[in-house]
């Protein structure tokens, strides 16, 4: 594992970061402390960055101020893309109940300020890669919680989002759904060559998920960066570096 740090080092050099964060600071009026307090990192094309920390740590505010829902007090958030296509997908999957899989997925691309990207082929294909095609014209009311969280995911590709973000997508869902889904987004990711930048709290989630994984250590970001797919990490290694301690817990989430 490598050392301590306040900021995710780049990965080696190559073609201009999908996302580059520098010294990003917010403080919410009222609060006696920072919510970010000099935040760095890099993500790039074609990457998942699994950010992982327990609740309150500020990793979700990031994912906020990376979305445009948090106006900051310092630093700068830049993209790759000028013109800067992001899609969120939050816990909660937001959908209209009333509206079938085909029109809330329409929905991405159709009221968007990006809309110029979208057109109707996208939706039949989308229907097609997510598996949702048999229930393209079924009220998401009717869907269970994974199929409707498929949905989410279908809206906010539906504008070929250069960065997606993610936060806590799968957490509300069961165990055997939520792992289910996990595989899903991975082959997903791979098949579409998506740049991902994630929020969670399940250890075992960002090591299914992440190219690298950053744990979020508070106000000042990131103590220590991970390359599971390369390194070997284990979800008691992650533990036992949160805790302190030598060994790991029968306990991934944090």
């Amino acid at each position: 594992m490598g050392t301590a740090e306040t900021g995710l080092s780049p990965v080696p050099a190559g073609p201009r970061p999908a996302l580059t964060v520098r010294g990003v600071r917010k403080t919410y009026p009222g609060a006696g402390a920072p919510a970010l307090d000099g935040v760095d990192l890099t993500l790039h094309n074609g990457e998942t960055l699994a950010v992982l920390g327990p609740s309150g740590s500020g990793k979700s505010t990031l994912l906020r101020a990376i979305a445009g829902l948090e106006p900051l007090d310092g630093g700068t958030i830049e993209f790759g893309n000028h013109d800067e296509r992001l899609a969120v997908v939050f816990q909660a999957p937001g959908l209209f109940p009333w509206l079938s899989v085909r029109q809330n997925i329409a929905l991405g691309g159709k009221y968007r300020r990006n809309r110029d990207r979208f057109d109707e082929s996208r939706v039949e294909e989308l229907l097609e890669i997510l598996g949702l095609t048999p229930w393209a014209n079924t009220p998401v009311q009717e869907l269970s919680g994974g199929q409707a969280q498929r949905v989410s995911v279908g809206r906010a590709l539906a504008v070929r989002p250069d960065v997606l973000l993610l936060d806590e997508p799968f957490s509300a869902l069961d165990p055997a759904t939520r792992g289910d889904l996990q595989l899903w987004l991975r082959d997903l990711a791979t098949e579409l060559d998506l740049t991902i930048f994630l929020v969670t709290h399940d250890v075992e989630e960002a090591l299914t998920l992440g190219d690298r994984i950053g744990f979020f250590a508070g106000p000042r970001g990131f103590s220590q960066q991970w390359i599971p797919a390369r390194d070997g990490t284990t979800a008691e290694q992650i533990l036992a570096h949160y805790r302190g301690t030598d060994s790991g817990s029968g306990n991934w989430i944090i």
